[in-house]
C-alpha cells in the first residue's frame, strides 16, 4: 500500500498490538507512528522542540486519551490549516452519541467503532487501510501541485 505513515493515537497497549497485527495480516506496510495520548499527538504534528513536524496519511485516533482526550486532540488538528486538511478517522469503543455527534461536528472524516472481536477488527482494519491509504485521494502536500 501507499508509503503514507499512520499515526495511531492510542493508549491502550493491546489496541495498539491488534491494530499493528491487523494491519500486518492485511500487508499494510506503511510506518506506523505510535502517540499514547493526546498531547504527544499534538508534539508529533506541532513539535515543541522544533524539530519536523509529521505529517501522516492517516490519523487513527482514540476518544479516550490521558491529558488531552480524542475530541481535543481532533479541535487542535482542525484549527491549524497546516493540519486541518488531514484526514482523521476516530477509532475507538465509544458509542457515547455525544462522541460521534460531537467528532463530525469539529471534522472528523469517519467515526468507527472497534469491533471486539480480533477477526472482525482485522476485517475494519483492511477496510480502513485500503480506502484511506490505495482509494481515497489525498490533499496534494502543496495546494495546486499534483
Amino acid at each position: 500500500m501507499n508509503d503514507g505513515v499512520i499515526l495511531l493515537v492510542e493508549d491502550n497497549p493491546d489496541d495498539v498490538t491488534f491494530t499493528l497485527r491487523a494491519f500486518t495480516k492485511n500487508n499494510i506496510r506503511n510506518r506506523v507512528v505510535v502517540a499514547s495520548d493526546g498531547a504527544a499527538a499534538i508534539d508529533l504534528l506541532h513539535p515543541s522542540d522544533g524539530g519536523a513536524p509529521l505529517r501522516p496519511a492517516l490519523i487513527l485516533l482514540d476518544m479516550k486519551l490521558p491529558r488531552y482526550d480524542g475530541l481535543e486532540v481532533l479541535r487542535r488538528i482542525r484549527a491549524d490549516p497546516v493540519t486541518q486538511p488531514l484526514p482523521v478517522v476516530v477509532l475507538t469503543t465509544s458509542s457515547e452519541e455525544r462522541d460521534i455527534v460531537e467528532s463530525y461536528r469539529l471534522g472528523a472524516n469517519s467515526y468507527v467503532r472497534k469491533p471486539v472481536v480480533f477477526a472482525d477488527f482485522v476485517d475494519a482494519a483492511n477496510i480502513l487501510g485500503r480506502y484511506w491509504l490505495v482509494v481515497n485521494e489525498p490533499v496534494p502536500a502543496r495546494p495546486g501541485s499534483r
